[in-house]
């Protein structure tokens, strides 16, 4: 099982399998892993990185903990899993999150502090970002003071759709699609925050959100590299792209081939592969202030 691409568990059944997560049906609860897959332009590549899983898992495990957000996390000790799992507490180690069972809210929740990525080039074509106008003449990479809230209806199996607020309410009601912008660009504030102190640039992220016994709770991993753009602040410019702590690097380096971004994708070069694995530990040093090791 390590060296899989795929965590296979015959103890439970298959709830989900993400592009990078495979969820498992527990009963009362779920469990959530973490594999060594990559994706890349929704196109998960056949090479994986070593240790990936553990490190986004230790990410958002810290920032669960710093945020004090009510959030799905019952356990993420070998200790506390079910016995029959025990004779995989080896490769499950560091890479699982025993979960809460919610109602998904069927929207990725992104918040925009920094105009990059897609945004970029939305304003580049419509002097806005997903519908909302912004000033003329802003840079690449211009911060954006406040941020904004730019909602995506979800698409398990492809391209998550950008959708206006009023879509978004039409989905989840009015009042839960107030909170849920509400709860995102407060978090996003505070992490932003966080990250500063560390030196870090927070420029974008999406959150997951879930309602459980009536309260609405974080779900799903949180500000790791895969679902966040960290940019280093001391190298930080406007007018150009930014060097990053996340998967830019490797989309770069896939822009340069003849590929065509569809499945299969191409198998990365060891230098590739160990390069990537680079941003994900010096992300999670900087912002935890730790040194990676498996718990």
């Amino acid at each position: 099982m390590p060296n899989s691409p795929e965590t296979i568990l015959t103890e439970y059944p298959l709830f989900r399998r993400g592009k990078v997560r495979d969820v498992y049906n527990l009963g009362e609860h779920l469990l959530i892993v973490a594999s060594d897959r990559i994706s890349a332009f929704d196109v998960i590549l056949p090479t994986p990185i070593s240790d990936k899983g553990r490190i986004l898992t230790q990410i958002s495990l810290f920032w669960f903990e710093l945020l004090k957000e009510p959030n799905h996390l019952v356990t993420a000790e070998v200790s506390d899993l079910p016995s029959n799992l025990k004779s995989h507490s080896d490769w499950l180690r560091g890479r699982f999150m025993l979960v809460k069972k919610a109602n998904r809210y069927d929207v990725e929740c992104v918040v925009r502090g920094y105009l990059a990525g897609s945004g970029w080039k939305d304003y580049g074509r419509t002097g806005a970002v997903c519908g909302l106008s912004l000033p003329p003449g802003l840079k690449q990479c211009a911060k954006l003071d406040p941020p904004l809230f730019t909602p995506a209806a979800k698409n398990d199996t492809g391209h998550d759709e950008n959708v206006s607020f009023e879509t978004m309410a039409n989905m989840t009601g009015t009042k839960v699609a107030d909170e849920l912008r509400a709860r995102s660009v407060g978090i996003y504030q505070k992490a932003r925050d966080y990250a500063a102190q560390r030196g870090v640039i927070l420029a974008d992220t999406k959150f997951e959100f879930g309602e459980v016994d009536g309260q609405t709770i974080l779900i799903d991993e949180v500000l790791t590299p895969d679902s966040s753009r960290f940019w280093p602040a001391a190298d930080y410019a406007e007018g150009r792209d930014q060097k990053s702590f996340d998967k830019q690097y490797l989309r770069d380096y896939l822009e340069t081939l003849n590929w065509d971004k569809t499945y299969p994708g191409p198998e990365l070069p060891s230098a590739v592969v160990e390069n990537t694995r680079a941003k994900y530990l010096e992300a999670y040093r900087l912002l935890t202030g730790r040194e990676f090791s498996v718990r």
